[in-house]
Parts: structure tokens; C-alpha cells; sequence
């Protein structure tokens, strides 16, 4: 696998002709998502006086209106993106690794992680990468898990479950349990001795699980269902790896180990890997983002040692 200044070197060496005609297509792009956003707020003007004891129902239709003129206006240009300039930068990490855009890890996985209290009603991802690193198996895509909602007169919501980066993982070990670790918000929000009552009182979790390391402990909460089990997996290396994950991913941070499996979410609150419309893509920044994001995601394997039997009784 790459390193990311190998990464770097080959995006801006290999892959800078393509950014430069791609830049070209940006522009266009651009301007006539202006254009029609002018369009839109025109109408808005001419049928204010329509509207104007009902402006909710008139944000409803510019929200809906414009999502999919949106999505209409950059679709050919996002899909060359990803097709020219993601892709490859994906084969430049391994080439053992498979990318399809339209595609993005089953509902059943993200359900079988255990990560979130709520079935999603709605879920939605792209941009699916497998295959193998280091001789582990790695699968991962963008997910948007949402809940609907329902007011008692029947108008219905919704609200995000988990937007962002999931990744699943072979493991070298089997496990008869379930261990869960999730960021500590109750202990950060009401300091400790409210938050560890609030913790040991999650009826939607397994058994609290007191961990021995003070600045994981304050990073993150676990919850197992077996805690013998749960400190054998989460010894101090592995502990110790996933706080320094934790600093470079910069975000939420939700893991879980079931049966063979270690899943990994983080949260971006976005879509990654979308093709920057109002940002030009000759920005140092921007490269950065992309490249940065995918090495991160990937690296999962070297960055927590999976490849090492560090969790073998022998």
C-alpha cells in the first residue's frame, strides 16, 4: 500500500492533465448551477404574493426543485470525476482494491455492526471500495442512514442516524460476543459521575465496560457482552492505535467487534468523495481532502496492525 506522500506524488503527477481539463468542465458547471439558482429565486419573486401567507411550502418546493437540478446539472461532470480521478487514485493505493461508485455496503452489515440503537428506514451510500490489503479483506462506501418520523398529523421527517465513512474489516480472531465502543459524550457533556451513571443506565446496550486506560476512557465508552471478552480485544496497544485513528480521522469515531469482523464508522456529516463544484480542483486543500480521506479510510488495516496477530491466545 501506498504511503500518503506517495499518494500525493502520483495524484498531482499522473493525474494533473486530468485535473486541468476537468477544471474546465468545473467552470461550466458552475456557472449554469448560477444561472438556474437565478432562475429559481426569480420565480420565487413573481409568485411571492402566492406564497407569502405559506412560505413554508414555498422553501419545500425551492429545497426539492433545486436538489435535483442540482444533482441534473453536475452529474456527467461528478461521474468523470470519480471515474478519472478517484478511481485511480484508488488502484494507485493497492491494486487489490475494486471501486464501484453507484454502489455501497447492504443494509443487513450496517445493521450486524451493532454501532447504532436505530434501524434505519432509509439508506443510501455510493462510491463502494473492496478487496484485500496486506492479505486482509477490507470493504467500505459512504453511508446516510436516516429514521423517518411521523407528528400526530401524520406529517412526516427526517433525521440523520449516521452520514459518513463505513468500513468493515476482516479480524484474526473469532469472538462468541459482542464489544462495542462509541465516543464518551455523556461523560464529556456531564463530567464523570453523572456521565457514568447515564452510561451504565443505557438500556439499548450491553454491560458497561470499565476500561484501565484514563485517556481512552475519556475518548470513549465500551459496552460488551462479555467483559472478559471485551479486555482481551481491547488491550492497551489496540487501545493506544485506535486514540491515534481517533486524532488523524478528526471525527466521531464508532467501532465494534462482532464474530470475525472489526466495523468502523466515522462521521463526516457529508458525502465524501464528491466532486467539488464552487471549489477549484487545482487547490492544494481540495486535492488534500480527497487524498487524505482515502488513504485514511484504507489504511485501516497498517493503522491498527490488523495484519498482526496481536490478538492470538498462543
Amino acid at each position: 500500500m501506498k504511503s500518503l506522500s506517495e499518494l500525493t506524488e502520483f495524484y498531482y503527477k499522473n493525474l494533473h492533465p486530468v485535473l486541468e481539463d476537468l477544471e474546465k468542465k468545473r467552470e461550466k458547471v458552475k456557472f449554469r448551477v448560477i444561472l438556474f439558482g437565478i432562475f429559481i429565486l426569480l420565480v420565487d419573486f413573481m409568485c411571492f404574493s402566492l406564497f407569502k401567507n405559506n412560505l413554508d411550502w414555498l422553501f419545500v418546493a425551492n429545497v426539492i426543485v433545486g436538489g435535483l437540478l442540482y444533482k441534473f446539472l453536475t452529474k456527467d461532470y461528478t461521474n468523470e470525476f470519480k471515474n478519472r480521478v478517484i478511481e485511480p487514485l484508488i488502484l494507485a493505493i493497492d491494486e487489490n482494491l475494486k471501486y464501484a461508485k453507484d454502489t455501497h455496503i447492504p443494509k443487513f452489515k450496517f445493521i450486524n455492526s451493532g454501532l447504532f440503537n436505530s434501524v434505519p428506514d432509509k439508506l443510501e451510500g455510493n462510491d463502494y471500495i473492496s478487496g484485500s490489503i496486506d492479505g486482509i479483506k477490507i470493504e467500505l462506501s459512504d453511508m446516510h442512514a436516516q429514521k423517518k418520523h411521523e407528528n400526530p398529523k401524520g406529517q412526516s421527517s427526517w433525521s440523520t442516524i449516521f452520514q459518513g465513512l463505513f468500513i468493515i474489516s476482516e479480524f484474526s480472531k473469532n469472538f462468541s460476543g459482542k464489544t462495542v465502543v462509541l465516543p464518551d459524550s455523556a461523560q464529556n457533556s456531564f463530567g464523570d459521575l453523572i456521565g457514568n451513571w447515564l452510561q451504565s443506565h443505557n438500556i439499548n446496550r450491553d454491560e458497561l465496560i470499565k476500561m484501565d486506560d484514563p485517556e481512552f476512557e475519556k475518548e470513549f465508552v465500551v459496552y460488551g457482552s462479555d467483559q472478559i471478552e471485551a479486555r482481551y480485544i481491547l488491550n492497551h496497544t489496540l487501545m493506544k492505535r485506535l486514540l491515534e485513528f481517533k486524532k488523524r480521522s478528526k471525527h466521531k469515531l464508532y467501532i465494534s467487534f462482532v464474530y470475525s469482523q472489526i466495523y468502523i464508522a466515522i462521521d463526516y456529516g457529508k458525502d465524501l468523495f464528491e466532486a467539488s463544484v464552487f471549489r477549484t480542483l487545482l487547490d492544494y486543500k481540495v486535492a488534500m481532502e480527497y487524498i487524505g480521506t482515502l488513504h485514511l479510510a484504507t489504511g485501516v488495516v497498517e493503522e491498527l496492525k490488523l495484519n498482526n496477530k496481536i490478538w492470538s491466545r498462543e
